[in-house]
């Protein structure tokens, strides 16, 4: 382990249950408003017990009374090892499960869970700009954290539609002269060039928020050294699925073989198989139905894994990625 932590190897649903809890519970110890429309939940082990270790970048499947299951990066302290904390974003438009976290959620309520998962891991380097729109705060207070923890130089753009709007704005203000607050309604869009331009060659950037945004954001950085951007999307981009072609899997545990036809995801075809796989977002974004890959190459299409993780082919993330070979040998 490196000093960062990262090692070098649909319908209604009903009232939250309060007894039993589920196998895998947090209990909601604390449920407040941190900015317009954002909620915060503190969680904590329903037995008091200390909760699994993470690191910056990290987040949680939180699992609804109905079976779904949505992403929520983890913002608090990562030192405190009997809490964990996210932010929700109400969205009425959205897939529901934000919007019914909004509504129901009361201190005292258990959830089921899954994680902790680090898909968008701090990686060490000199100095950090941290670039965040609106929620996409959330995964970047850890770093922000950790770089003023160690030592390093750093700078915070966060944007947002208002300062009302801003989740944890005060908390960040704290930290002084590194931050700078830009809520669009005030100044207007940010220029990221001015931002970007003259940084030095040894500085990661790390941005989180819309799609606006990371386009922007990866536009800016096209003069950057290779791999200084590390982002992480809230949804998958556009893939074109034309060129699509059956494909199988082979699972060696049981050594069933089962087969993925166009337009049917992998993870859908082990779910018919009766193989249940944790899945949040379904667009490749979160990474959460990832599994293993012993044999076979996969094509992927997600947003989540970076270049050396997509050359090692030893994994693949279900809900969008398929193959370019005949079969893929999955760890299951």
């Amino acid at each position: 382990m490196n000093e960062y932590g990262v090692s070098a190897t649909g319908g209604a649903v009903t009232t939250l249950r309060k007894e039993p809890a589920p196998a895998a519970a947090l209990r909601v110890e604390i449920c407040e408003r941190v900015a317009r429309n954002v909620m915060a939940l503190t969680l904590t082990d329903p037995a008091g017990r200390r909760l699994p270790p993470w690191t910056p970048g990290s987040h949680i499947d939180l699992i609804l009374p109905n079976g779904k299951s949505r992403q929520y990066s983890l913002c608090g302290d990562r030192w405190n090892t009997y809490q964990y904390r996210i932010a929700i974003l109400d969205e009425p438009n959205g897939r529901g499960a934000s919007h019914w976290l909004h509504t129901n959620v009361k201190e005292g309520d258990l959830l089921g869970y899954g994680g902790p998962r680090n898909h968008f891991p701090m990686v060490p380097a000199e100095s950090y700009l941290f670039i965040a729109g609106g929620i996409g705060i959330t995964p970047l207070i850890p770093m922000i954290d950790q770089a003023a923890r160690t030592g390093r130089p750093w700078k915070l753009l966060y944007g947002g539609r208002t300062r009302h709007s801003m989740a944890f704005r005060d908390e960040l203000e704290r930290y002084g002269d590194p931050v700078h607050i830009a809520p669009q309604d005030e100044v207007g869009l940010p220029d990221l060039a001015s931002w970007i331009n003259d940084l030095e060659p040894s500085t990661k950037v790390y941005c989180c928020g819309p799609a606006g945004l990371l386009q922007a954001v990866e536009s800016a950085c096209r003069q950057c050294l290779p791999y200084a951007l590390h982002t992480e999307r809230f949804e998958a981009p556009a893939r074109d699925s034309s060129q699509d072609r059956a494909f199988t899997l082979k699972l060696l545990r049981s050594g069933r073989e089962i087969e993925v036809g166009v337009g049917m995801s992998a993870l859908d075809a082990l779910s018919e198989a009766g193989i249940g796989i944790l899945s949040s977002c379904r667009q490749g974004a979160c990474g959460t139905c990832e599994v293993p890959v012993v044999d076979g190459i996969p094509d992927h299409r997600d947003s989540v894994l970076d270049e050396t993780d997509r050359q090692a082919g030893d994994c693949i993330i279900t809900c969008v990625s398929r193959a370019h070979t005949d079969h893929l040998a999955l760890d299951l």
